[in-house]
């Protein structure tokens, strides 16, 4: 289990415990976190899950693959190093203490 803070676009922020196993995004999903939207379900098939990574992380997490990399193209306003697909960010105990904060909007 990993606890993960959610910042919402306002300075809002959701820490809460994510099962191993789970995603960043489900863990929003299930803590009814407002900001991530996940239309597509976590098939990474849209950008609606879309977080910017606190810095201090960006280096922990694995490297974006080629699918991730096209979908955050659609996302608003992504930032090259920090933006990731919560979908795509398996939960274990090496996240344990993940900080992501929502953009101002999902698109």
């Amino acid at each position: 289990m990993a606890k993960i803070t959610y910042i919402e676009h306002d300075g809002t922020e959701h820490v809460v415990d994510v099962s191993n196993g789970l995603t960043v995004m489900e863990g929003a999903r299930d803590n009814g976190i407002p900001g991530i939207e996940a239309d597509c379900g976590g098939a990474c098939a849209c950008s609606t899950c879309h977080v910017y990574v606190d810095e201090a992380w960006v280096a922990k997490l694995p490297e974006k693959d080629p699918m991730e990399e096209d979908m955050l193209e659609f996302a608003y306003e992504p930032d090259a190093e920090r933006s990731r697909l919560t979908c795509q960010l398996k939960v274990s105990d090496a996240l344990d203490g993940l900080v992501v904060r929502m953009p101002e909007r999902q698109i």
